[in-house]
Order: C-alpha cells, then sequence, then structure tokens
C-alpha cells in the first residue's frame, strides 16, 4: 500500500508516494544510486554484506513523484549481529543505501523514507536495525554507536558511523563479533552457485 507522504519545509515540493520496490524498479534505482552515491558506492564494507542477497522481505522502497519517476530509495538486509553468549547469532537488520535525488534533497524524503523504513521493520517483528552512516543526522530517528562497541564489520568502517537502533528492547544486548550476511541469495547468485 502506498503512503502519500506531503513533504514539510518545502510548499513548491509535489506529493510523493512511498511504495514497495518493484522489479521493475531495479534500473532506476541502480541509476539514482549510482547519480547520488558514485561508483565507490560498490566498494564499501557495508556493500559486502548485501552483494548476492535480495533486501528483507517487504523491507525494499522506492519514492515516487506525482508522474511516477523514482526519486528516493532505501531497503534493509537480513544480517546476523555477531553471537549471543550461548553463541547463537543475533538476527538484526542492515539499513541502506539510503537515496534521494538531487532535485529533492532538503524536502524531507530521506526522513520519510527512513521513517516507513523503520515503521516497517517493528511491524515485522524485527528486533534491530543497523547501518553505517552520519550519526548527526541518523540520531534523530534513534541511533547510536552505544550497542555497536563489541560489534565489528568486513573490511574497513568508520567506528564513529556504525550505528544500531534496537526496535525491541535489549535486541543487540551481549552481541559480539562480526556482522555477516542471513537472508536469502539472489536468483542471480543461485544460478552461479549450481554451476
Amino acid at each position: 500500500m502506498a503512503a502519500l507522504l506531503e513533504l514539510a519545509g518545502r510548499c513548491d515540493a509535489p506529493a510523493v508516494r512511498i511504495e514497495a520496490e518493484a522489479a521493475a524498479d531495479v534500473a532506476a534505482r541502480e541509476a539514482l544510486l549510482d547519480r547520488v552515491m558514485g561508483p565507490a558506492r560498490r566498494t564499501r564494507s557495508s556493500e559486502s554484506l548485501r552483494r548476492g542477497y535480495v533486501a528483507a522481505e517487504r523491507l525494499a522502497f522506492v519514492a515516487r513523484d506525482g508522474e511516477g519517476a523514482l526519486v528516493g530509495t532505501v531497503r534493509l538486509w537480513n544480517v546476523a549481529a555477531g553471537i549471543d553468549a550461548e553463541g547463537r547469532p543475533v538476527p538484526a537488520l542492515l539499513l541502506g543505501p539510503l537515496a534521494v535525488d538531487q532535485s529533492r534533497k532538503s524536502a524531507g524524503m530521506g526522513s520519510q523514507l527512513m521513517r516507513h523504513a523503520i515503521a516497517r521493520a517493528r511491524e515485522s517483528g524485527h528486533g534491530a536495525i543497523l547501518l553505517v552512516g552520519d550519526e548527526p543526522y541518523y540520531r534523530r530517528f534513534g541511533f547510536s554507536t552505544e550497542r555497536t562497541g563489541s560489534l565489528t564489520m568486513p573490511g574497513p568502517f568508520e567506528r564513529g558511523r556504525f550505528l544500531a537502533l534496537e526496535l525491541v528492547e535489549g535486541a543487540l544486548a551481549g552481541a559480539v563479533g562480526m556482522l555477516v550476511p542471513t537472508g536469502r541469495r539472489s536468483a542471480d547468485d543461485q544460478a552461479a552457485l549450481a554451476a
């Protein structure tokens, strides 16, 4: 179900719809990510946790303008946030990338996409969301470094940008170790593994 959003702070900004990402959105989403983040986005540590996997079920969203053009995206991915004291994987989500078309910057769309993604993750029963990003921006949504001190990511990352939000209190309590992907493999990846 699409949510109609009036973006605060810009009277001239037309309404956008946030809705579930569809298979037909892949090319437009990738083009948006390339424009906003550049080719270096594919070399980031968080990308290594997404490569070869599909986004968590029902947790990939796009924003569309009045003409239906894709102008924003956010996705969440299944990961294990290390292990707990008994050695069991700690289920969590990894958020990213979050991107908004340059023409829509400062219109509040990134905040709307974040709130939508967090609400849907909570409704789906997930316990925690992790991300790598600017703490001053993500703090408004409840993210902090408080629960990531004993966690690490594959490859280089900035400790002060590794943030978490518990959707269920204590979801990350005692979690230690490396984030690893736990989601469903992409069809392309499954075909390569079968060959």
